[in-house]
């Protein structure tokens, strides 16, 4: 019998079951527990920021940042078309407006180069994703943000482990956010993280994430917040895999390599660049993209594959094709081409940290056999 190969699975072997057992036997299970502050403690340190806001997910991180800015009505926050949705709904929730630009054709981030035609007198922030394993070019990106008095909200959601020209992805502009799903490089099964190095947008940002609470009067609000809140469980299993993050990345690297060795001779394929002249391919995950002579979508290549057992996901679908956006008014008749390609042609194959190399050799050979 064939037995799948899922699109991820997440490597759970250190100690992450001893952390668990330990919240079990003291009875920190809540918030409240000693491993959260541990986990913001550990994880600020290791993207070189003062401080780390442990939150329940990464759409929860971005709503916190874009609040603690004070971002509002008759804002514009500048961001990638091709990304997820949260990043989008956090500004749209605030009462801000979204302002897309396309993709860079090869590594697939932010195009850097359009962002300064789309600065205004109402423009607040950019909001810079780094996307699948490579990071937007973030030196002219800041020049253009100091320039015009913006914040950057950086989005490192997938980006653990990964720096730019040395430095850690996580370590600019005002605030930056990550996400924990299990498919990241560190999971908690569900969390996220805020990391600055202001003392004022921390004290925000902990204040927003948990109901707004006073110190002396705890139930009335001046403000509402939300219970966005990191369990001390989810925290233990974060502590437990930043334990091991480098060697998660080093994991990731080889495999992304192993993958791009083994699927070279596909010429309809374009496959992840390995590296800019600022950082090396982390491989979040390992998206391919169908070559225009390819007579079919991703759509089709994803069933073929799924035919055969197969995980697979489709890459983002662009923010300024949204049906939610649109009715709402929002970023009707932009044009985005680059972003438009790689949401229909583009998707990833599996590539989670328990892949081995046996399940590895599998997802190439029905790759050949049925896309070759």
């Amino acid at each position: 019998m064939t037995i799948p190969v899922p699109v991820n699975e997440p490597l759970l072997d250190g100690n992450e079951r001893d952390y668990l057992n330990q919240c079990i036997d003291t009875g920190w299970i809540s918030s409240e527990g000693p491993f959260v502050q541990q986990l913001e403690t550990q994880f600020a340190a290791r993207v070189g920021r003062r401080y780390g806001v442990a939150v329940c997910n990464g759409s929860a991180a971005l709503e916190v940042a874009v609040a603690a800015l004070g971002i509002g009505p008759g804002d514009d926050v500048i961001l990638p078309t091709f990304t997820i949705i949260s990043c989008a709904a956090a500004i749209v929730r605030a009462g801000a407006t979204p302002v897309v630009v396309d993709s860079d054709p090869t590594t697939w981030n932010m195009e850097v180069r359009q962002v300064e035609a789309r600065v205004t007198p109402r423009t607040k922030a950019i909001m810079a994703v780094h996307i699948y394993g490579l990071p937007v070019d973030m030196d002219p990106l800041l020049e253009i943000a100091h320039r015009h008095g913006l914040a950057i909200i950086e989005d490192a959601a997938e980006m653990h482990g990964q720096t730019y020209k040395g430095r850690p992805c996580g370590s600019f502009g005002e605030i930056s956010t990550f996400s924990f799903y299990p498919n990241k490089h560190l999971t908690t099964g569900e969390g996220g993280m805020l990391v600055t190095d202001d003392e004022h947008l921390v004290e925000r940002c902990r204040s927003l994430r948990n109901l707004c609470f006073q110190p002396r009067k705890r139930f009335v609000h001046e403000e509402l917040g939300w219970n966005f809140r990191m369990s001390n469980v989810q925290a233990a299993l974060g502590v437990a895999q930043l334990e091991r993050l480098d060697e998660f990345v080093a994991r990731k690297r080889r495999m992304g390599q192993r993958y791009t060795s083994l699927l070279a001779d596909m010429d309809g394929l374009q496959l992840p660049l390995p590296r800019t002249a600022e950082a090396e391919n982390i491989y979040w995950v390992y998206g391919v993209v169908l070559k225009p002579e390819v007579p079919f979508d991703a759509e089709e290549a994803m069933g073929r594959l799924r035919q055969h057992q197969i995980g697979t996901r489709p890459f983002f679908w662009p923010m300024h094709e949204q049906p939610v956006l649109h009715r709402m008014g929002l970023l009707a008749g932009e044009q985005c081409p680059v972003a438009e390609q790689l949401a229909r042609r583009g998707f990833y194959i599996p590539g989670g940290l328990a892949l081995t190399d046996a399940q590895m050799d599998r997802v190439v050979q029905v790759m050949h056999e049925v896309l070759g």
